[in-house]
C-alpha cells in the first residue's frame, strides 16, 4: 500500500483555503490514500463555534473529493451539535465510503482541550488494502493501553497532530515506543510552521515494527510518500512479545 504524508502549515481557522490546499494534494497524489494532521483545515483552534459542524461540510466535501480523484483520504475536523464538542479524524475510501470516523478519546486538558471538546469512547479497526489500520489523535499517544488495544488486531496505527515544537522529543520518542511495544507500523502525521501562534516542527514519520524510522521530514511543509508492506504478522512471529502479554493479571492491577 503506498501512502502519504501530508505535512502541511494549516493556514489558521480558514477551512475554504485549507480545503483548496487538500484538493491541490489529493489531485497530484500517485499514492493510494493521503493523511492529513489532526484538526486539517483549521488548525488546533478552541473556537468551536467558528471551526465546528453540525452539517458535516468537511466530510461531504472530501467525499466528493475522493471520488473525483479517485484516492482515499483521512482528515480531522470538528463536530458541534451541544455545547460541546468533538475532535473526528475520518478515512473515507476512493469511492467516497467512510470507512471509519474516530472521535479523540483524551482531550489535552493541558491547553484547555477539555473545556470546549469532550472525549470520544471507543477505537475503529478497518479493513483497508489488505491492512488492518487505527487512527488515533496527537495527546493519545501518551496513552500507551489504547494502542495495546488496537494492536489486537491492527498492523498500522496513525497518529494524526497538531504537536508542537517545544515538545517534538516527546513526539518522537513516543511514537517509536508504540511502534516497538506493538510490533506494527506507526504512520505519524503533524502540521508544520507557525499556526496561530505556536511553532510546529513537523516530523511527520513512519516507523517499522522494531522501531525504526524509514522516513521523516522536519521544519518544512511536504509529503513523505511510502510503501508500506503487509509483514507485520512475520515482524509477530519473529519477535513474539505479544503473546507474553498478561492482560487478565493487568486489569486485577488497575
Amino acid at each position: 500500500m503506498k501512502i502519504d504524508l501530508c505535512q502541511t502549515n494549516i493556514i489558521w481557522e480558514n477551512k475554504k483555503l485549507n480545503l483548496q490546499k487538500a484538493e491541490n494534494l489529493i489531485s497530484e497524489s500517485k499514492s493510494d490514500v493521503l493523511f492529513f494532521p489532526e484538526m486539517s483545515f483549521t488548525g488546533f483552534s478552541m473556537d468551536t463555534d467558528l471551526t465546528g459542524e453540525k452539517d458535516n461540510f468537511t466530510v461531504n466535501y472530501m467525499q466528493k473529493l475522493t471520488v473525483k480523484y479517485n484516492k482515499s483520504a483521512a482528515f480531522g475536523w470538528v463536530y458541534k451539535n451541544k455545547e460541546k464538542a468533538e475532535n473526528h479524524y475520518t478515512f473515507i475510501d476512493s469511492k467516497g465510503n467512510i470507512l471509519s470516523d474516530y472521535v479523540k478519546i483524551h482531550p489535552f486538558s493541558y491547553s484547555g482541550e477539555d473545556k470546549y471538546f469532550k472525549g470520544g469512547n471507543k477505537i475503529n479497526i478497518f479493513s483497508y488494502k489488505n491492512f488492518n489500520i487505527c487512527n488515533f489523535i496527537c495527546y493519545d499517544l501518551r496513552f500507551p493501553e489504547i494502542f495495546q488495544a488496537a494492536s489486537e488486531k491492527a498492523d498500522i496505527i496513525t497518529v494524526a497532530a497538531c504537536w508542537p515544537e517545544t515538545r517534538r522529543e516527546h513526539w518522537l520518542t513516543l511514537l517509536k515506543a508504540r511502534a516497538i511495544e506493538n510490533v506494527c507500523y506507526i504512520a505519524a502525521i503533524n502540521c508544520v510552521g507557525n499556526i496561530g501562534g505556536l511553532e510546529y516542527s513537523g516530523d511527520s514519520c513512519i516507523i517499522d515494527p522494531k522501531g525504526e524510522i524509514t522516513e521523516i521530514l522536519s521544519y518544512k511543509e511536504g509529503i513523505i510518500s511510502a510503501e508500506i508492506e503487509n509483514d507485520v504478522s512475520l515482524h509477530r512471529k519473529n519477535f513474539p512479545v505479544k503473546q507474553d502479554r498478561r492482560k487478565d493479571l493487568y486489569k486485577t492491577l488497575l
